[in-house]
């Protein structure tokens, strides 16, 4: 979750939120409540009278509407949430509207933020997957790295060299060695960005020094290095990419410790209610819940006694492969502190 705290007097403003993910949505119906406004940018169909020939068009804009929510829930079609209301500020004032947010959706939310309510926000937003991801932009004799933050880019280092037109070899392997020292401790995503062909010839040189972060390196063309070059890689979609593979990957990991634990009788409960019975018993350590059962009251349920109990909730995508074995387990599973004997 991307979080963005307005002017607050007190424990009352508007914070803007954007969800990363399904988790992001999951806190944010908890988060946001009957009462309060929701501002978001969405369409909404717009009367264009026609001459006395043609009949009159209704066509859809973009406007900002200001929605008194009513009512929360999430979407039977696609995974989104539904907040719907009455409109308080811009057209159609007083109609009713549905916000639809999905992920990548941002809205904006004026309340009283209970204590509860801040330390959800700072919980989605501790585990977004901003912070994992670095871009090394480079170029002759010149480089930056950079990680990525909810608020944009931080340098971390920038690094010179004695390298350029005439240099000589040993000039550019120890600049190459200078920068490898720099990101050879990273274990999340690395992006390497910048002009010409220095950058491959990096990968070659690291590759060849058995660097682990080189192995799943993405190398992206761009014209310029630093924030300009970092700004062109979220502007080719990169980052999108690369936060759904990060996802995925915390999903099939926490799917496969769950098949294990299933194949070697350990510490897990799957079913509506083995884990009802382990959250009871404060057992559940980590509770994975498929996206299609967050509309099933029963589940949402044993999720917010999970929450309750300092468990952490996962939500899986039914759209991939680890989200349809957990339906196929009954939709829930915990991961459990200790056994429970049967």
């Amino acid at each position: 979750m991307k979080a963005e705290s307005g002017e607050l007097k007190g424990n009352e403003g508007e914070i803007r939120l954007l969800p990363e993910s399904l988790d992001d949505l999951w806190h944010l119906q908890h988060i946001i409540r009957p009462g309060d406004l929701v501002f978001a940018t969405t369409f909404r169909s717009v009367d264009t009278a026609g001459d006395k020939i043609r009949p009159e068009k209704v066509e859809k804009r973009p406007v900002r509407l200001g929605v008194r929510i009513e009512r929360l829930e999430f979407s039977e079609h696609g995974i989104r949430l539904r907040l719907t209301g009455i409109i308080e500020h811009g057209v159609d004032t007083g109609a009713h509207h549905t916000i639809n947010v999905e992920t990548g959706y941002e809205i904006s939310v004026i309340k009283y933020w209970r204590p509860l309510d801040l330390e959800r926000v700072e919980r989605a937003v501790k585990s977004s997957v901003y912070g994992v991801i670095h871009i090394l932009t480079l170029e002759e004799g010149e480089a930056e790295l950079f990680r990525l933050r909810q608020y944009g880019p931080e340098s971390i280092i920038s690094i010179t060299g004695g390298s350029g037109k005439g240099a000589e070899t040993e000039s550019r392997t120890g600049f190459f060695e200078t920068v490898l020292s720099h990101v050879s401790e990273i274990t999340g995503p690395l992006i390497i960005a910048g002009p010409g062909f220095i950058k491959e010839d990096f990968v070659k040189f690291a590759k060849s020094r058995s660097t682990p972060v080189m192995e799943k390196a993405i190398v992206i063309e761009t014209r310029r290095i630093g924030r300009g070059a970092v700004q062109e890689v979220i502007g080719k979609g990169a980052l999108d990419k690369l936060i759904e593979d990060i996802q995925l990957s915390r999903e099939v990991r926490l799917m496969d410790e769950v098949l294990l634990r299933i194949s070697q009788e350990r510490a897990v409960a799957y079913g509506r209610q083995e884990v009802k019975e382990a959250i009871g018993y404060g057992a559940a350590e980590q509770v994975l819940v498929a996206d299609a059962f967050l509309r099933d009251s029963e589940i949402t349920r044993l999720i917010e006694q999970a929450e309750s109990m300092r468990a952490a909730v996962v939500v899986l995508s039914s759209s991939f492969e680890p989200g349809e074995r957990l339906v196929a387990l009954g939709g829930i599973a915990a991961l459990l502190r200790y056994s429970l004997s049967h």
